[in-house]
């Protein structure tokens, strides 16, 4: 299917109402996201940067065409809220929430992919496509359009790489972010298999971390990719036992290991990058060498 953002689409905000929902909404109108309306229980007919606020999805619906939601919903009420937006009939829905407990995300991800919706996240920085469209809250101006696509579980070093890339004049195609979380609605295959369907990417950089099995899966899928994959995994001195930053980054009984992750990775062909401080001019220096 490719990328499945673009300047067309239509965004309702979820948590409009909020410190972050206000903040990103502006932040995302700016970037030229088309925000059509958005929600919050007992707030409607106010309205954010000129966005109409109303009670419930389905009341926005009725208002507007709406393709995607995106959620600033505190944990405790999150899940309510992927489901009010799936059941009202949005297809793609982007958690920002961070601490939705993990049997939650199990039981909502199975219920959406019955229902054919898309969930990127819990616990993610969003996707953007430069020039395009953002629906996170990634900053917009460390953006520049081009044909690497970016996908990782951290939203910070998303940041710093597309960063780096960006001031070596090296621009992207999409960055996608999947979330630290133990469980995911979209996966690392899922985005993998979107950049390389997607005729504007030339390249991808994959941004993993410690723990769990996602790298590893993700590498058996990148043999069977046409286009070169460059990674960076985060992690590589963290102790066992101990959880470091995201919900999902523990090593447990040896498992999960950045240096695990990373012989997969090489195994499939992937250009391993060892110094996040370099992941801009290694991934330079590679494609100049063709």
């Amino acid at each position: 299917m490719g990328i499945f953002i673009n300047k067309d689409i239509k965004v309702l905000v979820q948590g409009i109402t909020g410190h972050e929902g206000r903040f990103h909404t502006r932040m995302m109108l700016e970037y030229g996201t088309k925000i059509m309306a958005g929600v919050t229980p007992m707030k409607r007919g106010e309205t954010v940067e000129g966005i109409p606020v109303f009670d419930t999805v389905k009341e926005a619906l009725h208002k507007f065409a709406i393709d995607a939601s995106i959620l600033f919903v505190p944990a405790n009420h999150a899940t309510e809220a992927i489901l009010e937006a799936c059941d009202a009939g949005i297809k793609l829905i982007v958690c920002i929430t961070e601490g939705i407990p993990v049997h939650d995300t199990i039981k909502v991800r199975a219920y959406l992919q019955k229902k054919g919706v898309m969930l990127i996240g819990p616990n993610t920085p969003g996707i953007t496509v430069p020039g395009e469209c953002k629906i996170g809250i990634m900053p917009g101006y460390i953006f520049n359009k081009g044909d690497v696509g970016v996908v990782s579980m951290s939203g910070t070093l998303t940041y710093e790489a597309v960063w780096q890339l960006t001031n070596e004049g090296i621009g992207q195609s999409a960055c996608i972010g999947i979330g630290g979380d133990p469980i995911t609605g979209l996966t690392f295959i899922d985005a993998l298999r979107m950049l390389e369907e997607d005729i504007e990417t030339k390249a991808v950089l994959m941004i993993g971390e410690i723990g769990g099995t996602a790298e590893e899966e993700a590498a058996d899928f990148i043999k069977t990719m046409s286009k070169p994959v460059f990674a960076y995994i985060a992690g590589m001195s963290a102790p066992q036992e101990r959880r470091m930053g995201h919900a999902g980054a523990i090593i447990s009984s040896g498992h999960g290991t950045a240096m695990e992750k990373i012989e997969r990775l090489k195994d499939a062909g992937v250009t391993v990058i060892m110094n996040p401080t370099r992941i801009g001019k290694s991934i330079s220096e590679m494609m100049r060498k063709g």
